[in-house]
């Protein structure tokens, strides 16, 4: 199979769902179906350890080629509500423009807020004002050992996935730090912080935010599941909700979305994300407060380890930052914590 084609099926296998049916060269495939002729392909270049080291770069050039395309819209569909993406050329600045709206001339103050990677930095004005995300470099490595290649258990999606996911998580993290950072440049109406969850308190923020526009709320699922009426339950539909899902998906007619959430390491003691926070974000919000910029693409290369195993090293240049404005309002339980709390052992 050509490379251009081989390139679209893998594309295709990435994103494939159980359920659905997909077309290739003008075909109708199963996602079972789709899977197993990339499985195919991929076996007539690396089905064993000599094909994969005589062809391990186009290999790589096709890993690099399906993370460039779905990552960032990956990207998009997590964080698109509140976040605006720029992917530039290698070398070049990714630069954001401030968008000016009636609305924000008349009561909208934006705070520059330098944090994430290495910050938001103004760079230069036109008809508004522009910044710059400024990248740095993201890596990541998964170890392959000798008799995956030998017994035919090298998995294209799998890996491409495990990839796009520690890429992903990357993101999430610095969103997290970017909004964290910006707290301080909220005034005093647009921010609370106590211990467990306090009705008014929330009640008061999403009325500030809803003055600028509907809002949503955004926060983990440990956050969401503190969210219940201080004064007993509403309505027995309520209750079922809260036992199905665990938490209210609808805050007094205010959608909740939920976060993901995940753990630093095998060991299961941290959590990835702060769960005390629930940020408050009206829709519609002319200006995003999250900037995020891809710079270049992703390059891939591997190292033999002593035993032979082998190491698939990723990078990816990336930066994350915040322009923060008084219309979103944050809320910090602080009761919530990144630790798993033990209670006890077996």
């Amino acid at each position: 199979m050509e490379f251009k084609n081989l390139v679209k099926l893998a594309k295709i296998a990435s994103q494939v769902k159980p359920s659905s049916t997909y077309s290739f060269e003008g075909e109708s495939f199963t996602a079972s179906e789709i899977n197993e002729t990339l499985k195919n392909e991929l076996a007539k270049i690396a089905g064993n350890y000599h094909l994969y080291e005589k062809n391990k770069h186009t290999i790589f050039a096709l890993i690099e080629e399906v993370i460039d395309d779905i990552l960032p819209q990956r990207v998009l569909e997590e964080y698109g509500m509140f976040a605006e993406i720029m992917t530039v050329p290698q070398g070049d600045k990714a630069i954001f423009k401030q968008k000016v709206t009636s609305a924000s001339r008349r009561r909208a103050k934006q705070f520059i807020t330098k944090v994430g990677l290495a910050g938001i930095y103004e760079v230069f004005k036109l008809d508004g004002r522009s910044y710059e995300i400024p990248t740095t470099a993201f890596g990541g490595a998964a170890q392959i050992s000798i008799e995956e290649f030998l017994d035919g258990r090298l998995d294209f999606n799998e890996l491409t996935n495990i990839v796009m996911e520690g890429l992903d998580e990357s993101i999430y993290l610095e969103i997290e730090k970017a909004l964290i950072s910006a707290v301080d440049s909220l005034g005093v109406n647009n921010k609370y912080a106590g211990a467990g969850f306090n009705e008014a308190a929330m009640d008061r923020l999403v009325s500030v935010a809803d003055s600028y526009g509907k809002s949503t709320i955004y926060c983990t699922y440990e956050f969401a599941a503190t969210m219940v009426p201080s004064e007993g339950w509403v309505s027995d539909n309520m209750k079922d909700q809260k036992w199905n899902n665990g938490y209210l998906a609808n805050y007094k007619g205010h959608n909740v979305l939920v976060l993901n959430q995940s753990l630093t390491d095998e060991t299961n003691t941290t959590k990835v994300i702060d769960p005390a926070y629930a940020w408050i974000i009206p829709a519609g919000s002319n200006e995003k407060p999250v900037k995020i910029a891809f710079e270049g693409q992703t390059l891939i290369d591997d190292r033999k380890n002593d035993d032979w195993s082998k190491e698939i090293q990723v990078y990816r240049k990336l930066g994350v930052g915040a322009l923060i404005t008084n219309n979103i309002c944050v809320y910090r339980n602080t009761s919530l914590t990144k630790d798993v709390a033990q209670q006890g052992s077996i």
